[in-house]
């Protein structure tokens, strides 16, 4: 009976340990910009992503993606942005900037992946189709986020109480 109490102990251990090392194992990690690299020139250098004449060439540019990480697609052109060459070209907007800058955050905080994440949806044939709004986008998904966090920290909860209970016997 000893053995198996000290197994569900060390189970019980190495999964509360594995859920932390999940919650928190990246915190704290800052980007690295490579020494000789102005962080300024850098950002500059992506923000030039959005006039590139060879990216965006075919797209009306009411439609365009701009630097504040907003899409303006109004309900009549849905189907031309996401059939036509401004799907294309706003993907190759976001492959430029991610070419030079990774961790490029556009400025309502919408991240390179929240502008792709929105269009994909945006364009799909689900419920969010046609909604082009990357901060709504984003606040769904930190809503979203918030609950698996608090379903996994009540789990992690559970198991530090499975510990205790554990180690009293």
């Amino acid at each position: 009976m000893a053995i198996s109490i000290v197994t569900v102990r060390l189970w019980l251990f190495a999964v509360a340990l594995t859920y932390v090392s999940v919650l928190y194992g990246d915190l704290g990690k800052a980007d690295e910009v490579p020494q000789g690299y102005d962080p300024a020139q850098i950002v500059a250098k992506a923000l030039l992503c959005f006039n590139d004449k060879y990216v965006y060439s075919s797209c009306e540019e009411s439609l365009r993606l701009s630097e504040s990480g907003k899409l303006k697609v109004p309900p009549q052109k849905i189907d031309e942005y996401c059939n036509g060459p401004c799907l294309t070209e706003t993907n190759l907007v976001l492959n430029c900037i991610e070419n030079i800058f990774l961790n490029f955050k556009f400025y309502n905080k919408a991240t390179i992946q929240d502008v792709r994440d929105t269009v994909k949806a945006a364009c799909g044939n689900g419920p969010e189709r046609g909604n082009f709004d990357v901060t709504e986008h984003i606040k769904a998904e930190t809503s979203n986020a918030h609950k698996a966090v608090n379903q996994i920290l009540y789990g992690l909860g559970l198991m530090i109480v499975g510990m205790v209970y554990c180690f009293k016997k």
